[in-house]
């Protein structure tokens, strides 16, 4: 027997005997409920409003599920054959044009609790995120729904995307009354983040103390719990968060690499109490619009995981002598003697310098019943009818223009071998690691790393390794000013191992000393206890792990953040793009040290929206939100060449994972790029 705890799931609706889709009448509670269908825990119904006929057409969920398909079919008598043809200029002719017939949206049902502790119900009226109603329109669908809807329901509507925001404002909100999208579900008691199963022990700790005091105690076959879980959680069954995080934070990534549950669950120290769930088996699971919960009444019996018997094989480094060599001299095959964080910023160089990547293979591929998305791009770089050729050198002109990628030096992995082999203590250290991963001797392996971090942090670099560092740069070490000293291995920024805060970078360092010290803090994060477990998880030999060095001047930044080329709570959306950013470095958002505001960009039919506002009051500015805009497209058109036949295994829809700054002069600076997990 198990007890459901919670679930937001979309609940099937009964077959239906008929289609129960009405025209003309008004709407009533008792109607809507007849018809809707529920969605991330919400009754919601589709509308479709008339223009030439002064009516509307209220849809059976069940029967409707696509608001095209009913009014091609069934309003004008065409055939899907047709429509499929010609999907697009369809779709333009209902989403776009300003002088429409139909106006198409979705009526969502909402309660919240007053202040005297009674729930208020209310109606959201919403467009597609791709719809460009003007004011007018905007303010005509308001007007034509609220006239037929249950006065006693109060109707707010939702602008879809910033283009219905900016419409929204010149219109008195007497006149429309409304609701952002990070209003309405900015502080959603769960939120799903990133989808999978588990069944495992739930452990749930309140405080980070207590979490550290049981740490060492934690195994694959549990669920952790916690308002923020700590970046160098070990690799368990599943996450659950008690407070927000975001779908890019280090722990996400993490998850979503791992292939694991994590979740948003505000309220769940209350439903542990209440049910004694602290350290009971239970099956967990995330889904799009599911977070459920259920206690089991006995330890099942489980099976090692599929992690246990993975294993990532590394190409062997190279580690004859290198130079040291500015990014820009890199391409995506010197991963083996530069790492491959260092590998991936010299191609990004290549293909902002040499304009000859591909970056349209993305649109390309089949979207059924779309033969390809040539034609949406071409529109997102405003051409008209472009030849392939031309669609091709638009795109590369577009993504040079937009972004610019970070100078700097590269130190090879023959430089951090060199000073390994220089001490006999190193060696000592590292053959006792070595000894104990081959034994599987787990008690004293922390221990191990611990004493061999601290040896290479304190162990003189040779003076000819000292030179090659110190040369890195022209300038006096007095004149450098801050520099950015970054970790770049073999075994991170991998498919199927991202290494995502793993490996340490120190970014406040001036001056030759503190330069020797930060590379070597760099070259001791390769054997840090969690990063040596991970590995050693996944069947990465120790001897085939090196660690390149990334220095880069410092770059003061107004805005950063990270994007993803993918929406990470839906990942059969090919449209959009997911960007976090906040004031300041990029390291706010993945480290967790404040709230990032969250959007979304259709990388397709164009157009942004809000999802949440983060630690801050206000969204960004309108023409900041465009260049952001800008930005994502980038992004996606990256991914064509990354993920693609340009650099390793080809798959354009695998998405990119990019960190990125806005500098103090407003242009934007890609400082990594490497695969996101899936």
């Amino acid at each position: 027997m198990t007890a459901r705890l919670f679930t937001g799931t979309v609940e099937p609706a009964a077959e239906p005997a008929a289609d129960r889709t009405v025209v003309g009448e008004n709407l009533s509670l008792p109607l809507f409920r007849t018809l809707s269908g529920v969605l991330a825990g919400h009754p919601y119904l589709k509308v479709v409003v008339d223009r030439a006929e002064n009516t509307w057409h209220l849809l059976d969920t069940a029967a409707h599920p696509f608001h095209v398909n009913y009014i091609a079919t069934r309003v004008l008598g065409m055939e899907l054959t047709a429509l499929d043809a010609d999907l697009d200029g369809f779709n333009a002719s209902v989403y776009m044009d300003p002088g429409r017939r139909f106006l198409l949206g979705v009526l969502s049902l909402h309660t919240e609790q007053e202040a005297d502790g009674r729930e208020r119900t209310f109606l959201v009226l919403e467009t597609t995120e791709a719809d460009t109603m003007h004011g007018e329109l905007l303010d005509f669908f308001y007007e034509f729904v609220r006239a037929r809807v249950d006065g006693r329901l109060p109707l707010l509507l939702k602008p879809a995307n910033h283009g219905q925001e900016e419409a929204l404002a010149a219109i008195s909100e007497l006149r429309v009354p409304r609701i952002l999208s990070h209003e309405l579900f900015g502080s959603r008691t769960r939120t799903p983040l990133n989808p999978g199963e588990a069944t495992g022990r739930l452990r749930l700790f309140r405080t980070h103390e207590e979490y550290a005091a049981a740490e060492s105690g934690l195994g694959w076959a549990d669920i952790v719990a916690m308002p923020c879980l700590p970046d160098d959680v070990p690799r368990v069954a599943g996450f659950l968060n008690t407070a927000p995080i975001t779908p890019l934070s280090h722990t996400n990534v993490l998850a979503s690499g791992w292939g694991i549950p994590n979740a948003i669950v505000r309220d769940l120290e209350q439903l542990v109490e209440k049910d004694a769930l602290d350290g009971a088996w239970v099956s967990y699971r995330v889904r799009e619009d599911e977070i459920s919960l259920e206690r089991l009444d006995h330890e099942p019996a489980l099976q090692a995981p599929a992690w246990h018997q993975q294993r990532i094989r590394l190409e062997p480094p190279l580690l004859e002598d290198a130079p040291v060599l500015a990014l820009h001299r890199l391409r995506s095959a010197d991963r083996d003697r530069y790492g491959t964080k260092a590998a991936n910023l010299g191609e990004l160089h290549h293909v902002l310098d040499s304009r000859t990547a591909d970056l349209t293979a993305f649109y390309g591929r089949p979207r059924p019943p779309r033969e390809d998305l040539y034609g949406h791009l071409a529109t997102r770089l405003g051409l008209s009818a472009p030849s392939s050729g031309e669609l091709r050198a638009k795109a590369a002109e577009f993504v040079a223009g937009a972004v610019g990628a970070p100078e700097g030096v590269a130190l090879p992995f023959a430089l951090q071998q060199r000073f390994l082999a220089s001490s006999p203590a190193l060696q000592q250290g590292i053959g006792k690691l070595k000894m104990a991963l081959e034994l599987d001797a787990t008690d004293v392996l922390d221990a191990l790393c611990l004493q061999l971090q601290h040896l290479i942090r304190n162990t003189p670099v040779p003076d000819a390794v000292t030179r090659q560092i110190d040369q890195a740069f022209p300038a006096a070490a007095d004149a450098r000013g801050r520099l950015v000293v970054r970790s770049s291995s073999n075994a991170e920024d991998l498919p199927g191992f991202s290494a995502a805060g793993v490996y340490d970078s120190v970014t406040t360092v001036h001056g030759s000393g503190q330069l020797l010290d930060a590379v070597r803090q760099v070259w001791a994060s390769l054997v840090s206890p969690r990063s040596v477990r991970l590995r050693h998880q996944v069947g990465i030999s120790l001897d085939d792990t090196y660690m390149g060095v990334i220095i880069q001047e410092y770059v003061p930044a107004s805005l950063g953040g990270v994007l993803v080329t993918c929406n990470p709570t839906r990942r059969e959306d090919f449209r959009n793009v997911y960007l976090n950013c906040s004031p300041g470095s990029p390291e706010q958002v993945v480290d967790g040290s404040v709230l990032p505001q969250q959007y979304l960009y259709n990388t397709v039919e164009g157009g942004g929206r809000t999802v949440a506002l983060g630690s801050w009051s206000d969204g960004l500015p309108a023409a900041t939100r465009a260049r952001l805009a800008d930005l994502s497209l980038t992004g996606r058109l990256l991914q064509s060449h990354f993920s693609g036949s340009g650099v390793g295994e080809s798959d354009v829809d695998r998405p990119l994972d990019i960190e990125w700054l806005m500098t103090e002069r407003g242009d934007f600076r890609l400082v990594q790029i490497r695969p996101y997990a899936l």
